[in-house]
């Protein structure tokens, strides 16, 4: 009698799972939705006002201070650099950083 139990609980097991995990000859009920390209994020010492502006929380002037920072420190080195903004905290920093990035200015020759 035990082992009947045993054996029902583990046919149960299995088709439960073969019903979570389609087999190869089987499509899944709904296909997954495409997955949405990412957006680049946007690089700190190169951004416009404009662009600077798309950002959440930021707006015209902090856009503005962001650019005048930039060129009074030569450029970001790394994203937390963006901290040293007056008016940008951690908390507006950590809503940032996932959108933003930073790479060397392109300089022509």
């Amino acid at each position: 009698m035990v082992r009947n139990v045993v054996v029902t609980a583990c046919v149960a097991l299995f088709v439960l799972i073969g019903a979570a995990s389609p087999s190869a000859d089987q499509t899944p009920a709904q296909p997954p939705q495409a997955a949405q390209p990412a957006a680049a994020a946007l690089n700190l010492n190169t951004a416009t006002q404009a662009e600077l502006e798309k950002l959440p929380g930021v707006g015209p002037a902090m856009a503005k201070t962001i650019i005048e920072y930039r060129q009074k420190n030569g450029g970001f080195k790394k994203v937390e650099e963006l901290m040293n903004v007056k008016g940008i905290g951690e908390k507006s920093f950590l809503k940032l950083k996932t959108l933003v990035t930073v790479a060397p200015a392109k300089t022509e020759r």
